[in-house]
């Protein structure tokens, strides 16, 4: 179990990234309420498919750190940057950043934080979505909550599968990629890469 204690490194780590993902929440939110807002006119809960990119420190950090809490610290941290920097959503971020960063959790406790492969990373992903899609429709920021239940369910797939396979599958292939420079040799991911 001591495996599972978090090292000084870990927490540097973790941070570095959380502030990596504040910067790009913030910047993604300027297109998605922008360019991305006005491409998706046709059929609103398109936009879903490109949500997963929200989701995507709840499930890297826990590939490259392997630690409980790991998804949750910097998915939280990352919201928190990115409400600093200025998110049109306010602080609303923060609780997206909470329920996500627990989607992760969810999915690598499940395997008692042992197994990291792609359907462990895809899971997260997909729970990561699952909790921004319930938080979307309760929460209502941008009128999800006022659509037909078509709608909703359109947009709650679109993003489901967005968290898989952008947050999931990506997160993965970067952490290979990622491991496979040397840069994460101080960390499991590092020293037990996991061919796709």
């Amino acid at each position: 179990m001591s495996n599972l204690r978090w090292r000084t490194v870990d927490i540097v780590v973790a941070s570095i990234i959380a502030v990596a993902f504040g910067v790009v929440f913030w910047a993604w939110t300027l297109l998605w309420t922008g360019p991305f807002a006005v491409a998706f006119n046709f059929f609103p809960p398109a936009a879903g498919i490109i949500n997963g990119v929200w989701f995507m420190p709840a499930v890297l950090a826990p590939l490259i750190l392997r630690k409980p809490g790991a998804a949750l610290f910097t998915e939280t941290v990352a919201s928190v940057i990115s409400a600093i920097l200025g998110s049109v959503w306010g602080w609303l971020v923060l609780g997206y950043g909470l329920l996500q960063g627990l989607g992760g959790e969810l999915a690598f406790g499940a395997f008692g934080f042992r197994r990291f492969g792609v359907p462990q990373a895809m899971l997260a992903g997909a729970l990561a979505g699952t909790a921004a899609t319930v938080l979307d429709i309760v929460a209502n920021p941008y009128g999800v909550g006022d659509w037909r239940a078509s709608w909703q369910i359109a947009y709650g797939a679109c993003q489901i599968a967005s968290g898989a396979v952008i947050a999931g599958l990506g997160a993965f292939l970067l952490t290979n990629g990622l491991a496979g420079t040397g840069v994460l040799d101080r960390f499991p991911a590092g020293r037990a890469r996991q061919a796709v």
